[in-house]
Parts: structure tokens; C-alpha cells; sequence
């Protein structure tokens, strides 16, 4: 960064000058911000001498695979450590992950539980911290130290993860390094809960922590411990959570050293190097199975939680020889004031995971997996922002992103000769859950989120149904917690959690797994909010496979003026169990009964208000018409389908009353639904002369290409588009300016306004 270049012609400066002109840089370097030169970068570092060295000396295949085995227990112990006592709801149910790195900075070993997702990213502040901190005066890595960060632009999700990053020397010398990463949720961001929809700018979202020593002789600093507590709306979840990631990470530590004592430090250094290059030479080899070809999916979103606008995440997976790219140049223009956006390294972190745990389960977890693929963005776009663009709704992109690579892969691996996992459509993508915050019954301040979100439905597979309500994409062994023991520390109650939703499902030859029912109200508080964050309300945020169906939409409802916990006490036969039935029947007199999109800003709620919403479903797999009958009936029994939807999709035929099939009458409807089908039927050149349009419709908000043409990106509207090599910045005006317009045009056209307009 402060090569010194020799305009053609002059005098070359003398090594003295040379260095003395690049101490004058360094020493006056005005910000150390994100290094483009890491964070774009996701492969492993080059061999180093001390690696080449070990790995003559010790490279037994079995010597390898015993020490990998007993790091991986160790950072599975660390993990299972961070869960039984970190404080954060997220450290609870599974929203954490450990690690071994390498002593340049790469994962090589991950815990197998947790969040995969940290699998290509918190490599990123380890190399700052070696690039920026080893070698300064004031700033070094010593032993006993240990770093903290959150910052998604030096490497992260988003600034509601925090990591823990301790060095590991032996005799004096750097061999590795350890770390910790929790989704901690309260960061002091904008809105309580760590994940702020109404941030404009990264200024809004809370903490943002360049790596920083916070650690040292293996005590955490007070000081700085308090600074960041100053920080934040629950200071003892800072606290407690640090020691947590501190004391995982020296567990950790203490595995590693015992290996290092047992069988020295070259079989430790070896067995981290080897671990990451066999990986990435089999996953290279698998690449090389896979049918040359290219396979074009996108996913569109709905809002950018604080409007509703079509915005398209658009994907281009191709395979050539042993190569695999992922191109999602195309996709929306990032919002340069909504906080929808993800950083490069999140969208690559997010497909590692879904390598990891959906496409080559059984290799390894570290950085590895993911080496070899290649991944193609425009700059200044939803899934590869700018730096001032926020982004603490990151997962609003790194999902869909997921999402689209799920899709497109499942397409090749249905053409692989050998798979080691079945094929399965996407499973669902969105975080469906309540972020809440305020004064608890306790009288403290808090704020974070429920477990709900763990709770997505599982994809159909190529021979059964997806299972309900499995896991969430970005941690395929989390737990969905107990609400019962939350509602000791919060002042809100689940009046429903965990019932299934009818009429939901995705269907298919296999359906999709179901999501659950979630309604909320506040009992003990009256200063007690919540938000949604999430997508999906209005255009399903995925895509089924090979015929099969998308999940449906996902509204959130309300009820106000009413307090249902006197409803409950006094008239309990009117409350019902399922959103379908309290909207549609508005058992509470004198209550309104609303429906809004699924982007809600913290609200304050009344005691007794009621907030509903519903996890969603995996999509389906193969067509609806090739269903067995009885698993359609199955789907009835359990609640998951009405009569009604079963027969009029899966055209199966039943006594309404014995649920008795009439398979004779289901074939001659399936039939002729078949041959309905045929009648309804295009010629594909003419089906494309009528569908295909030059721009997108005037009548809606739409962002990203249009077509396959790439080059151009729509901002809003047919009207406005430019280049995707000209990047500019993408900003929405405020909701209530938009509001305050329309009625004001509403009343000049009533002739109400008058004067006082101006």
C-alpha cells in the first residue's frame, strides 16, 4: 500500500530514502480502515516457511487425522462451553461457533455445532490484526492477549456478532490462533436488539469495533470493558458474554498446548496446514464431477423493511473443468440508506455454510470448503456493498443469497454421479421471529430476540417430505430454546408458539416442512416494544425444484384495543389459536384488526395487544400431481392442509367427513388436470414473444437487472436505470416524507389545504 512508485526518467531514491519515505507513511496513516486487499480475499494464504518445514518433517495421514480430531474436540468443547453459559439468546440455542486458525490467519478447524457462516469470515480481523497490530509499537500481540470485534466490515455478519481472538504462542513463537463468535444481539445500535431496520447510515447500527486488544495477561480490561458497557443497553450481557467467549477460547487454547506438548510443534503446525489443503483439494476434485453446464435462479425481495419495492438478487452458476463460479452481477444496487446490504465477505460466507451443511456435510468444517469457488459481484450492490452503507440487516441478502446458490446447485448435484447428501429443495430463508426490547418486569433495560427464527422449514427432498420447523440456514444444529424460561426475564408471554400454520405448506411431489404460529403480547411492562425484520410478506423469498411449489406469503397481524389477558381471565372461549381464525372471525369487539408487511420498526405495544406472525416452509419438490393421495390426507390429519387446498391442488378426491380417498376419482382428476394442463399450453417461442417485456412494469418499485442483461440496472423504475460499471449511490426517501406527500396532494386536491402549505 506504500510502494513508493519513480515517475519515468527520475533519479531512483536511495533504500535510506526509500525506507525513511515509507516510515513517514506509516507512521501518519490518518485511518486503518477495512483492507479491500483482506476482506475480498477468501482463499488460503501461501504456505509459509515454518509450514513448509513442519510438513517434511511430520505429514502421516493418520498422524493428521488423530490431531485434527482432537482439535475438533477441543473446539467443540469450547462451543459447548459458549452455549451452557453465555447470556445472549443467541449463545443459548446455538448461535456461536470456535476455531483454530493457522498462525497466517486461516480457519482450519471449526467446532461441528454452531453458526458455518463465521467459516469464511473471521479470518478477515485476525489477517488486520497481523497486517496492522504484530509488528506496531504501540499496539503488538503478545502472549496473554486477546482481541475483540464486531465490525462486519473488518469481517463479520453484522455488528450484532462478537468475537473473541486470542494468539497462541509456544516457546515464544506465534503457532496459531483461537477464537470465539456469538451472535450477542444488544450492541446500542439505533433500535434495541442488535439488528436496527431503521438504520440509515453504518453510524446507526450500534457498536463497530475494528479488531482491538481488549485483553491482557488473559484479564479482561476494565477500562475498555466499561467503555463498551457505557455502550450498550445491557451491560452485563456485555460482560458476562466476554468472559464466556474468553474462557471458551483459553479452554481451547489449553487442548491446543497439549498437543503441542505431547507432539510437538511441528505435528500441530503440520496438521493445520494439511487439514485445510487435502480439503481443498477434494472439494476441488468434487467440483470436477460435476457436469459442465450453467444453471441461472434469482430470488426477489419484497421490501427493504421500511418500504415495499421488488428487488431482485440475481445469481449465474457455471462449472467448467474443476472450476465453479457463482455471478451475481445483476443483482439490486445496494441502498445506500436502508440497511439490507451485505459486504462481500458475508455473501461468501453464507454459501460456505451452505457447502458445508446442505451440499458436502461430511468434509470438515474451516475455511477450506469453500477456497476454490469463485465469486463474481458488482461493486456498490445489495450483496457487495460500500462502506458507508449500513448493513445490520445483512441477512436480508446473505439469505436470499444462500438461497439462489441452494437452487442453483440442487440442479447439479440431481446430475452428479456420486452425492453425499440428498438432493432437496431450498429450505426457508427468512428470520421469522420477534425482536423485542425495553423495561422488563425487572426493571432493566434489555433488548434482543427470540429463538423463534431456529425454526424454519426444511426443504422437500428428492424421495420424503421436509421436515418441520428443522433448523435455520445459517446453523443446521441450533436449538430452538425453551419460551418458558424466556418469559422469566422478559415481560411478554407466547400466547401461541409452535403451532403449525395451515395452508402454508409448499407443495409438491414432496411438500416442504412447516413453520409455526408465534403470537406475542405484552403483560408486565409499559415500556416494552417489538420489531419483524424480515422479508416475504407479499413475493415468497424462494423457489421451489423440479415442479414443486414456493413456500407462501408471511404477513405480520395485529390486534389493538384490545387486552387479551382480561379476554383470557374472562372470556376465554373467545380467544382462537391460529391467525387464520382471530382475523377472519375478529372475535374482540371494539378491536382493530390489521395486516402489514413484514418489516415492523420498534414499536411500543400496549398490555394486551396482540403481534402475530409465522415461520415459514421449505419449498416443494417435484409436481403436486404426483403426490401420493395418502400423504395428502396425512397433511389434512396433522392440521397442515384444509380440505379445500387439498383437493383443489393436489386434485385428490375424499369424503370430506372419513377422509375415505376415492383413488379412482383422484386419477381421473389428475388426468384431466394433465391433459388441462397440455390444452393451456405455449409453444415456447410464442410463450416467450408474450411474456417477455424490454423493461420492467412502470407501476412497480424495481431494482436490479432486467432479463439477462446485466450490464443494466433498474433503480426503481423502467424510467431509471444506469450501467452496473457506473456504481452511485442508491438513496430512499424517509416513509413519512413519502406519507406527508401523499395526503398533502390529497388534500390540495380537496381543496383543504389551502394556504398553510406554504
Amino acid at each position: 500500500m506504500n510502494d513508493v512508485k519513480v515517475p519515468v526518467g527520475a533519479k531512483a531514491p536511495s533504500p535510506e530514502e526509500v525506507a525513511l519515505l515509507k516510515k513517514f507513511l506509516t507512521d501518519t496513516t490518518l485511518f486503518l480502515g477495512p483492507d479491500p486487499e483482506i476482506m475480498r480475499r477468501h482463499d488460503l494464504m501461501p504456505r509459509t516457511e515454518d509450514e513448509e518445514a513442519s510438513i517434511k518433517k511430520i505429514s502421516d495421514v493418520h498422524t493428521v487425522a488423530k490431531l485434527r480430531d482432537r482439535i475438533q474436540a477441543g473446539c467443540d468443547e469450547g462451543y459447548e462451553m459458549v452455549e451452557q453459559m453465555g447470556a445472549a439468546p443467541g449463545a443459548k440455542w446455538g448461535d456461536v461457533i470456535t476455531g483454530v486458525y493457522t498462525a497466517s490467519g486461516d480457519l482450519s478447524i471449526a467446532s461441528a455445532g454452531g453458526v458455518l457462516i463465521f467459516s469464511t469470515l473471521v479470518h478477515h480481523p485476525i489477517k488486520f490484526i497481523i497486517k496492522n497490530w504484530m509488528n506496531d509499537p504501540t499496539v503488538g500481540v503478545r502472549e496473554g492477549d486477546g482481541f475483540i470485534h464486531n465490525d462486519s466490515r473488518y469481517g463479520n455478519v453484522h455488528n450484532t456478532d462478537q468475537s473473541m481472538i486470542i494468539p497462541v504462542f509456544w516457546e515464544g513463537k506465534l503457532v496459531c490462533w483461537v477464537a470465539s463468535t456469538v451472535h450477542e444481539g444488544e450492541n446500542g445500535a439505533i433500535e434495541p436488539g442488535g439488528m436496527p431496520s431503521m438504520a440509515e447510515t453504518s453510524f446507526d447500527e450500534g457498536l463497530k469495533m475494528s479488531p482491538f486488544r481488549v485483553v491482557e495477561n488473559y484479564e479482561i480490561k476494565r477500562d475498555i470493558l466499561t467503555f463498551l458497557q457505557n455502550s450498550v443497553r445491557e451491560p452485563k450481557l456485555q460482560y458476562e458474554d466476554m468472559k464466556v467467549k474468553l474462557y471458551a477460547c483459553l479452554r481451547i487454547k489449553q487442548r491446543v498446548e497439549e498437543v503441542l506438548r505431547n507432539e510437538g510443534p511441528d505435528a500441530l503446525v503440520s496438521t493445520l496446514r494439511l487439514s485445510m489443503e487435502n480439503v481443498k483439494a477434494e472439494v476441488t476434485r468434487r467440483i470436477s464431477e460435476w457436469p459442465d453446464m450453467s444453471v441461472r435462479t434469482y430470488i426477489i425481495q419484497d421490501s427493504t423493511l421500511r418500504e415495499n419495492c421488488v428487488v431482485k438478487m440475481n445469481c449465474k452458476l457455471t462449472k467448467t473443468g474443476d472450476k465453479l463460479v457463482f455471478d451475481f452481477r445483476g443483482s439490486s444496487p445496494e441502498f445506500t440508506n436502508r440497511a439490507t446490504n451485505t459486504v462481500l465477505a458475508g455473501l461468501k460466507g453464507m454459501i460456505a455454510q451452505m457447502f458445508l451443511c446442505y451440499v458436502w456435510p461430511d468434509l470438515p468444517r474451516g475455511q477450506a470448503a469453500f477456497a476454490p469457488i469463485e465469486v463474481i459481484t458488482d461493486p456498490h450492490s445489495i450483496v457487495d456493498c460500500s462502506y458507508a452503507a449500513p448493513n445490520s440487516q445483512s441477512l436480508m441478502s446473505i439469505f436470499t443469497g444462500f438461497t439462489c446458490a441452494q437452487h442453483a446447485v440442487a440442479k447439479f448435484l440431481y446430475s452428479c454421479p456420486e452425492k453425499y447428501t440428498k438432493v432437496h429443495a431450498p429450505t426457508f430463508n427468512m428470520i421469522n421471529t420477534f425482536i423485542w426490547g425495553g423495561v422488563s418486569q425487572h426493571g432493566e433495560t434489555l433488548g434482543n430476540l427470540c429463538a423463534d427464527l431456529n425454526g424454519m422449514g426444511h426443504g422437500a427432498r428428492a424421495d420424503k417430505d421436509g421436515e418441520h420447523a428443522l433448523a435455520p440456514i445459517f446453523a443446521t444444529m441450533a436449538d430452538i430454546g425453551e419460551q418458558e424460561l424466556n418469559e422469566e426475564e422478559v415481560p411478554f408471554l407466547q400466547l401461541v408458539s409452535k403451532k403449525m400454520t395451515r395452508d402454508a405448506v409448499a407443495p409438491g411431489k414432496y411438500r416442504g416442512g412447516q413453520g409455526y404460529t408465534m403470537m406475542v403480547a405484552t403483560k408486565d411492562s409499559e415500556q416494552w416494544g417489538f420489531m419483524t425484520v424480515c422479508q416475504g410478506a407479499k413475493i415468497p423469498p424462494l423457489q421451489g425444484l423440479f415442479g414443486g411449489y414456493s413456500c407462501g406469503a408471511y404477513p405480520l397481524c395485529k390486534v389493538k384495543g384490545v387486552d387479551v389477558y382480561e379476554v383470557l381471565e374472562n372470556e376465554p372461549h373467545k380467544f382462537k389459536h391460529s391467525i387464520e381464525e382471530i382475523m377472519n372471525e375478529q372475535p374482540f369487539e371494539g378491536a382493530s384488526y390489521t395486516t402489514h408487511h413484514m418489516g415492523m420498526g420498534f414499536e411500543i405495544s400496549k398490555r394486551g395487544e396482540l403481534f402475530m406472525i409465522s415461520q415459514g416452509a421449505g419449498a416443494g419438490y417435484g409436481d403436486l400431481l404426483e403426490r401420493d393421495p395418502a400423504g395428502v390426507i396425512r397433511d389434512i390429519e396433522e392440521g397442515l392442509i384444509s380440505h379445500a387446498v387439498a383437493e383443489r391442488l393436489y386434485q385428490v378426491k375424499f369424503d370430506s367427513t372419513t377422509l375415505a380417498i376415492n383413488h379412482d376419482a383422484t386419477r381421473a382428476a389428475r388426468d384431466a388436470e394433465r391433459k388441462a394442463r397440455i390444452a393451456r399450453g405455449k409453444p415456447f417461442a410464442q410463450f416467450v414473444k408474450e411474456w417477455n417485456q424490454p423493461k420492467p412494469p412502470a407501476h412497480l418499485p424495481y431494482f436490479g437487472c432486467w432479463g439477462d442483461d446485466v450490464g443494466t440496472l433498474y433503480v426503481g423504475g423502467p424510467d431509471t436505470a444506469r450501467s452496473a460499471n457506473d456504481p452511485k449511490p442508491n438513496y430512499m426517501r424517509n416513509p413519512k416524507d413519502v406519507r406527508i406527500d401523499e395526503l398533502e396532494a390529497r388534500l390540495e386536491k380537496l381543496g383543504a389545504l389551502g394556504d398553510e402549505k406554504q
